[in-house]
């Protein structure tokens, strides 16, 4: 259906929501209604029939559940409204938006949004309505940046989700996830199908940089700023300036880097050494870090005002674990990969090989993974990878079948939940993780290929 033949209706509490898209769709459709409470729904479905809802999220209603959205999205779908419904998100309510894919919606669009990417949406839409096929998200692991970033597990089709609907806005990103997840990956892809695609994408691993490099690596310096300040040099933040800025490590830089970077992120603009000139910069910022957020939150480690300034949107990257299939999705994208660069014949991955990929825990996740792999297809000798042939580390130790009693296996599912918990707190960090269990290394992994964690 031409989108100049519809009938849309609007479902906002914010009225100067509804007046701007019914400015906007004025000329666009074929007719536009407005309404500020939802408990109308029903009175309005029977008394029209309409090819689009945009219905908002959040509403200061009686029904208060904290996703209204989805409460009348399914109370549109129990009314047989066959419209097309596209959400209205907020920024942080970006998992929400996606959950209501799963209950029917067709798409949904965050505010502040570009009009004519609303526009796009609704059309694309009414195209997917007419057709009866199923929404598809535009940004999957066949058209992204970075060949690793793979995935057709759930968790990873919500981070493709994310991303698409993310992308075009400026709103600052915080990626969260463990060492070895992809999180660079998950900023190339935003940048990619960000407005600024064409501008810059520039990475910088802050939590490498001490406090006398800091600000010249940033904000750049003068000739003469300093001993070795030869000429003048250009910071990140002017190289990027137009584009995308990618802070690796956030979560590593000292209180005292974490004042100086508040500072620019408040007012926009950069000051270098040995300067007093202030030059506007405007960028799109993306963070990463494997610090839990629980440890971010703690103000004796990491400033909460800018917590809140890098975090507009946070993604958490899930570890490959908990991927399911997708690990030998990968592992067979990387022996592709390496039997091409190492100039070998077609090597397969046996049934075997697939099923030890499976039930190990991957601490390096996708980066352990690749490297596994790697090491694997140089050494090998036949046509087919056998489990003998992946070696995940040197002090892999093989499991140990024991004859347990019923008071072991209660002990056992203690010590299970025990380990479970000290290395979710560490963000997957072995060393870490062992360290508070008071066992070595060696001792935990033993443990780990016990539990099959």
């Amino acid at each position: 259906m031409n989108l100049k033949n519809a009938s849309v209706l609007v479902i906002d509490d914010d009225t100067d929501v509804l007046t701007a898209v019914r400015l906007l769709m004025k000329t666009e459709a074929k007719d536009i209604t407005t309404e500020k409470n939802p408990e109308n729904i029903r009175s309005l479905l029977s008394r029209q029939r309409y090819d689009v809802i945009l219905l908002d999220m959040n509403f200061n209603s009686s029904i208060n559940t904290g996703n209204e959205g989805i409460f009348w999205l399914r109370k549109i779908k129990e009314l047989g409204s066959d419209a097309a419904v596209i959400m209205i998100t907020a920024y942080g309510d970006i998992d929400l938006a996606v959950r209501s894919l799963k209950e029917g919606a067709a798409d949904f669009v965050v505010k502040p949004w570009h009009n004519e990417r609303l526009i796009d949406t609704i059309k694309d839409a009414l195209k997917k309505r007419e057709s009866g096929k199923a929404n598809t998200p535009k940004v999957t692991q066949d058209n992204i940046i970075g060949s690793e970033l793979l995935g057709q597990s759930e968790v990873m089709q919500d981070i493709f989700y994310k991303i698409e609907k993310i992308a075009p806005t400026d709103a600052n990103i915080l990626i969260l996830g463990e060492n070895g997840t992809g999180k660079d990956l998950i900023a190339k892809a935003i940048h990619q199908f960000s407005l600024r695609a064409k501008k810059s994408f520039v990475k910088v691993d802050v939590g490498a940089l001490t406090d006398s490099l800091f600000e010249s690596e940033l904000f750049g310096h003068k000739k003469g700023a300093f001993t070795d300040a030869r000429e003048d040099r250009i910071g990140r933040f002017e190289t990027a300036s137009g584009g995308t800025l990618f802070l690796d490590e956030i979560g590593n830089i000292s209180l005292r880097q974490q004042a100086k970077l508040l500072t620019v992120l408040q007012n926009r603009h950069i000051t270098k050494l040995g300067s007093n000139e202030a030059i506007p910069v405007d960028i799109r910022l993306i963070c990463a870090t494997n610090v839990p957020m629980s440890e971010l939150a703690n103000e004796n480690k990491f400033r909460k005002d800018l917590v809140y300034r890098i975090n507009t949107v946070e993604i958490t990257v899930p570890p490959l674990r908990r991927r399911g299939d997708d690990i030998g999705m990968l592992a067979k994208h990387f022996v592709k990969i390496y039997t091409a660069k190492y100039m070998k014949p077609d090597i397969g991955l046996s049934y075997t090989a697939l099923e030890k990929l499976k039930t190990y825990h991957f601490p390096g996740n996708v980066r352990e993974l690749q490297y596994t792999i790697e090491r694997a297809v140089i050494m090998a000798e036949g046509d087919e990878l056998q489990a003998r042939d992946l070696i995940f580390s040197p002090i892999e130790a093989p499991r140990q079948e024991e004859v347990v009693s019923v008071e072991d296996l209660n002990l056992s599912a203690i010590e299970r939940n025990t380990i479970l918990k000290v290395i979710e707190k560490h963000n997957g960090n072995i060393t870490k993780a062992a360290k508070e269990l008071g066992l070595t290394r060696t001792a935990l992994y033993r443990r780990l290929n016990k539990y099959d964690i």
